[in-house]
């Protein structure tokens, strides 16, 4: 059996993209390595609620979109997607049916795409 569980993202400012991805989506911090450490630039370890682990790291020559796009699973799309909208994050498709199922599109402050969706929308829609 394979996991994935582990997952590096670079990043501009790693406490900014942790800071947006905390207050977003509420993922808790496991460790941060500051700068000057292993990583010179700085590290953080977020864990979403199934312990999944991105590792956010700032580097200075990051091509910091990349041709990933992380899909997260929410409790409500069409919630979320008010949520975000009131804390002013940018979203490039709004809660409809794509061709992947019902969700929304984002980028984080990085430009990294994020699709987000839920299951109940997913069955339903």
């Amino acid at each position: 059996m394979v996991k994935l569980d582990h997952l590096r993202i670079t990043v501009e400012n790693w406490r900014a993209s942790r800071d947006w991805y905390v207050g977003n989506f509420g993922f808790k911090v496991e460790f941060e390595v500051p700068e000057g450490g292993v990583h010179k630039r700085g590290v953080v370890a977020l864990q979403d609620d199934a312990g999944f682990t991105v590792f956010l790291e700032q580097t200075d020559n990051a091509v910091y979109a990349c041709d990933c796009i992380y899909y997260f699973q929410v409790g409500n799309v069409d919630e979320e997607f008010r949520a975000l909208t009131s804390k002013g994050v940018r979203f490039l498709q709004t809660p409809q049916q794509l061709y992947w199922g019902y969700g929304a599109e984002l980028i984080d402050p990085d430009g990294h795409t994020i699709r987000i969706w839920d299951e109940r929308s997913m069955k339903n829609k």
